[in-house]
């Protein structure tokens, strides 16, 4: 995958585990690979259903449903429903066999998913679950829920910072590459502003205050350990074994002048 590729062919697909976790982490670099042309796509694996202090579960299941195709109408992006509740992101087959399906329907050239280390289980189970549904794209005999024909296309994995940049023993996390979002926070802002229904929940249950304020001071965080962006958003790449070319890295290829990538973490890989 170059950057003389015919970029409007790219397709890109942002996992998250809850409604709200690709507006706080990984929703700029989505908007920025939109304006280099790709198709994006946006998915929570789960349906949000723990996320209130007041709401029924079949109603605040509604209203999440309702928010995240909100927020994705602002990007531009396609929205996928969930498949399991809060709490219940499991990596065991069923969920793994219908991530498959939608990996296998959407094509995605770029995948944006969570980080491996986390606070929460959710998050880290979902980055395992993209994970492996992205490598079992072309297995015939691997059988998708629904079945979905197999995709034999390269795709590449970039795994976002974990929430609160830390991991869940607290070690800091310092990314391969970041990507500068200062103009797109007023974006991110703004899809994130569509799950109203989450204000008072978080402050309640995280003590965030302000969750638009907290996201900006996440970005704004990350852009500091850059060294030369205001708000960035920070991304380490999956291994290549099973998925592409160990030469195939588009981020930094698509979003020249928006993306650095840190020489030090490079060189501490070899």
């Amino acid at each position: 995958m170059t950057a003389s590729e015919n970029k409007a062919n790219l397709t890109v697909l942002a996992a998250g585990a809850h409604p709200d976790d690709i507006e706080f982490g990984m929703a700029g670099t989505l908007l920025l690979l939109k304006d280099a042309g790709a198709a994006i796509h946006m998915w929570n694996v789960a349906n949000g259903c723990c996320g209130t202090a007041t709401h029924e579960k079949d109603e605040i299941i509604r209203i999440r449903w309702a928010e995240s195709q909100a927020s994705a109408a602002v990007a531009g992006a396609a929205m996928h429903p969930p498949i399991t509740d809060d709490l219940a992101v499991f990596y065991e087959p069923a969920l793994v066999a219908k991530a498959a399906a939608l990996v296998r329907q959407v094509k995605p050239d770029i995948m944006l998913i969570p980080s491996l280390e986390d606070y929460m289980e959710d998050h880290m189970n979902t980055g395992r679950i993209m994970v492996t549904a992205a490598f079992v794209r072309a297995m015939r005999n691997f059988e998708c829920i629904p079945p979905t024909p197999t995709w034999e296309g390269e795709t590449v994995l970039y795994h976002a910072m974990p929430a609160g940049l830390h991991t869940g023993m607290r070690k800091l996390v310092h990314p391969e590459m970041f990507v500068d979002v200062t103009a797109k926070i007023p974006v991110k802002r703004e899809m994130l502003a569509r799950h109203r229904s989450q204000k008072e929940w978080l402050d309640l249950s995280q003590g965030l205050d302000s969750y638009l304020k907290a996201m900006e001071d996440s970005n704004r965080r990350v852009g500091e350990m850059s060294g030369r962006f205001a708000c960035a958003e920070g991304w380490r790449r999956h291994n290549h074994l099973g998925y592409g070319r160990p030469e195939c890295d588009p981020l930094p290829e698509l979003l020249k002048g928006k993306c650095w990538v840190d020489p030090e973490y490079r060189r501490l890989l070899d």
